[in-house]
């Protein structure tokens, strides 16, 4: 009969050989180019010199933390692990239609959504893509993450010449290593936070073409058209690594057209500091989905968006960060329900096309279907 310390020592060596080959796997995962690459040599010594960058890391204007003070990791992975959500997916196919992009009249001032936080628009003949993700899911892990029924309807074949590809951060539902791969022959120039521009360079795109900003600066990009870029509350980082690259918003003043584009973001002052400075927006794109108490310090919830699109003076509301992923529990459609109700009481008509819907930015009173009530 075996002795039990003898089986002590057998389960340990056990425990230890899996724990290795766990820490094995992992490292080799870790290895692949959709995780792309931290910032290092001299991108990681000018990144340090941002005033953003204190503790080793970049820093929100006000103190942020992912989780909320209340919760606790431990409890929401127990959420995740063990409680069920209604209606966090649609039952059918969201609705959409399809724009050929390649054909547009140079002169037409027009934006195309492509769910979640995807987007190309064309402004005084300047083609903008801002965070495109086409491959079908938010996530580097193979198969998770899917993209609703409905919404995954472009592809970076669709997409005509880029000038500007604008990256508000480096989260994988926002930069896609599929996409960025299959869009490098078409982009111009990249405009990414700092640190960013290492995954690009990793993936193989030429540095020359990579304008990493910190916040509140400026980049002309034709006479009378200039893009800034400007603060959000969020965070960054992939693989393990925390806040070591800089996340965004833009500010796209062109002749006619200004335009907010507001990346993931929590509210904070930065929507009021914005509004002074810029006076007011035709429209604000903000950040309406995949939000939790847990994580309203990152997220904002539809009451924060409407605020915020007060605070920047918005003549008109874009919600975005929904209807194509599911990041969040709340019911898929949530997110649009709520916003167009508190818009209506706060008199911001809302821009809510489909997927792949044409938005005329020049025409103030097009109107917009409630598509997501036919949809279950």
């Amino acid at each position: 009969m075996r002795r039990p310390g003898r089986l002590l020592k057998w389960i340990l060596m056990l425990l230890t050989g899996t724990i290795a080959m766990g820490v094995i796997a992992t490292f080799f995962i870790m290895k692949q180019p959709q995780f792309g690459k931290a910032p290092s040599g001299a991108r990681l010594e000018a990144l340090k010199r941002s005033p953003n960058f204190r503790n080793g890391r970049f820093q929100n204007i006000t103190p942020t933390t992912t989780m909320s003070k209340e919760y606790t990791m431990v409890g929401e992975v127990y959420r995740w692990l063990f409680k069920t959500y209604p209606r966090t997916r649609p039952a059918g196919s969201i609705p959409s239609e399809k724009t050929n992009l390649k054909t547009l009249p140079p002169d037409s001032n027009i934006l195309v959504w492509f769910g979640h936080s995807s987007y190309f628009m064309q402004l005084n003949g300047v083609r903008i893509l801002v965070d495109p993700v086409f491959s079908g899911t938010a996530s580097p892990a193979f198969g998770s993450v899917k993209a609703f029924p409905g919404t995954d309807i472009y592809t970076a074949e669709d997409m005509p010449q880029i000038d500007q590809l604008l990256i508000t951060h480096d989260h994988y539902d926002h930069l896609d290593y599929q996409t960025i791969l299959a869009l490098k022959p078409k982009v111009r120039n990249i405009i990414c936070g700092l640190g960013v521009g290492e995954h690009f360079e990793h993936w193989g795109y030429e540095p020359s073409k990579i304008i990493e900003k910190d916040w509140h600066e400026v980049i002309s990009v034709a006479d009378n058209f200039m893009i800034h870029t400007a603060p959000a509350r969020h965070g960054s980082g992939r693989k393990l690594a925390k806040d070591n690259t800089l996340w965004l918003s833009f500010i796209i003043d062109a002749p006619g057209q200004r335009i907010y584009v507001g990346g993931d973001s929590g509210y904070d002052i930065h929507f009021s500091e914005i509004g002074k400075k810029f006076g007011s927006f035709d429209l604000a794109i903000l950040d309406n989905g995949q939000y939790d108490l847990a994580w309203r310090e990152i997220h904002m919830l539809p009451e924060e968006v409407i605020q915020a699109g007060k605070h920047l003076q918005a003549r008109r509301l874009f919600p975005v960060h929904a209807a194509k992923f599911k990041l969040g529990h709340h019911p898929w459609d949530e997110p649009l329900v709520k916003v167009a109700e508190l818009s209506a009481s706060a008199g911001i008509p809302l821009v809510t096309p489909m997927i792949g819907q044409t938005v005329y930015l020049d025409n103030k009173d097009q109107a917009f279907d409630r598509w997501w009530e036919s949809v279950h």
